[in-house]
């Protein structure tokens, strides 16, 4: 084997097993089901390619280490966000129709991937005044599917009669992202009325992926009587469900704890001759019995999966990890864990997360030390939650020194942080009687641009309470009010 082909073969496995750490949903795979892996026939770009890769050895020798990496990724997020802030200052600007596409457009993906529904509805008001703007459905749908994750119906609407005012015919894809804004905000009744829509379109009749997207939807919020009412109107549109139609069924009924139905729709997927169970199959009945407590029987159906020739991935590791972690039986935990090193699997940071998560609850400091340690020497970077489970963890068995250390390599890190960590942190130290470094981290969160919520108000407002600092308490009350948070809460 020569030498390029070495370094293409090492590129692409690290790639495929950095992509294999991702745990997409149903509805994620149907969302992308329009785009295709490309395989390139080295044969007729050899010289090309090694060019590249020698080009890209010697920068790797060049480099610093993992150090320099980790700065310049930083580098690359606050260069991001930097532009992303530049662009929305710009968008209430007189002068802000003359920018240069590709910021706009680089700011606007930025935001609806991250999930930043108000800053992107404000570049894309900003997109729509630029002189080399052309509305086009795909920025329509793409905008849709981000409202529907952040469960903005309201805008949801506004945005398609937007879409109609100027002009553009829906796709069916953008029926199909407002069916799904509708449907996760519980609005039944109007995604339906979408679907009737549909059919009175000509090139817009509703297919299995609209119909699938509706079936999760009802799934995921326990609305089982619909689903029936689904599947009865595709059986007289002659659409058959396809396999993804059949995981979320199966992932919804499994997550409700109804195992004799999910069971039931294993066999009807089954017996259709064409949908076959996959991985996500697998993952549904191990997570089902798994997160029941039910450990004999999830331990069955990973066999059975096997025999029918579904290979477990990372998923189905962390499932079983975290299961058997759940019913306190670790020599287990360990058992999976060799198992994944035989097959070559290394664990993730979802892995080392939920590891770490499981020793600190059962009061295991140290177990939940040694793998934190081992997490970074294999060279994966703890993140906000890993943070979290240690905070947590440590307040739970009053060791505030610990919590003290924590926050210090934070300090000393890359770390994104979040609303969840800071209300960790600020229940600890608030727990403690540590009002200072609580309100301390309360400010801190506006700098590092998380916002309050109300468990965030609620947790301060007890330690007040608590503590006699009853105008202190009514003070960030009436800041929670006006915030909407409480009411949110509701």
């Amino acid at each position: 084997m020569s030498f390029c082909q070495g370094v293409v073969g090492y590129v692409f496995c690290a790639s495929f097993q950095h992509e294999s750490h991702r745990s997409y949903s149903y509805l994620e795979q149907l969302f992308f089901r329009d785009k295709r892996v490309i395989f390139v026939d080295m044969r007729s770009c050899k010289r090309k390619v090694a060019l590249f890769f020698v080009k890209s050895v010697k920068k790797v020798e060049a480099s610093r280490g993992l150090q320099k990496d980790s700065k310049k990724k930083l580098s690359q997020i606050l260069r991001t966000e930097a532009a992303v802030r530049g662009i929305e200052k710009k968008a209430d600007s007189a002068k802000s129709s003359r920018l240069w596409p590709k910021a706009v457009l680089e700011a606007l993906d930025d935001s609806i991937n991250n999930n930043q529904w108000e800053s992107a509805l404000k570049i894309f008001k900003l997109l729509r005044k630029q002189h080399w703007y052309h509305p086009k459905c795909q920025t329509y749908t793409k905008l849709l599917r981000m409202l529907g994750k952040c469960k903005q119906p309201e805008q949801a609407s506004s945005l398609f009669q937007m879409m109609l005012y100027e002009g553009l015919k829906p796709t069916i894809d953008v029926y199909t992202s407002l069916v799904g804004v509708y449907g996760s905000s519980g609005l039944f009744k109007k995604a339906f009325n979408i679907i009737d829509q549909m059919k009175s379109v000509t090139d817009c009749k509703p297919d299995v992926y609209t119909y699938t997207v509706l079936i999760s939807c009802c799934s995921k919020l326990c609305q089982f009587d619909l689903i029936g009412r689904v599947l009865i109107e595709m059986s007289y549109l002659g659409i058959e469900c396809n396999s993804v139609t059949f995981n979320a069924i199966i992932d919804g009924y499994g997550k409700a704890g109804m195992f004799e139905l999910m069971e039931n729709s294993l066999s009807s997927m089954i017996e259709t001759g064409r949908c076959l169970p996959d991985v996500f199959t697998m993952n549904s009945f191990i997570w089902a019995y798994g997160n029941d407590g039910l450990i004999e029987q999830m331990e069955k159906w990973f066999e059975e999966f096997q025999h029918m020739g579904v290979k477990p991935d990372i998923m189905t590791f962390n499932v079983l990890i975290k299961s058997y972690g759940k019913a306190g039986m670790y020599d287990k935990m360990d058992s999976v864990l060799e198992f994944m090193k035989k097959r070559f699997f290394s664990p993730t940071i979802v892995t080392f997360n939920i590891i770490i998560e499981t020793f600190g609850k059962s009061g295991n400091i140290g177990k939940m030390e040694f793998y934190f340690q081992l997490m970074k020497s294999q060279g994966i970077k703890p993140n906000s939650v890993t943070y979290c489970s240690l905070v947590n963890n440590y307040s739970k068995a009053r060791l505030l020194k610990k919590v003290h250390t924590v926050w210090r390599q934070i300090e000393n890190s890359d770390v994104v942080l979040d609303t969840p960590f800071f209300n960790c942190i600020i229940s600890a130290y608030g727990q403690a009687g540590e009002m200072r470094r609580m309100e301390e981290m309360f400010s801190l969160m506006k700098e590092k641009k998380c916002v309050p919520d109300y468990i965030t108000f609620a947790t301060m407002i007890q330690v007040y309470n608590e503590h006699g600092m009853f105008e202190a308490a009514r003070e960030l009350e009436a800041l929670s009010n006006m915030k909407g948070t409480i009411q949110d809460a509701g």
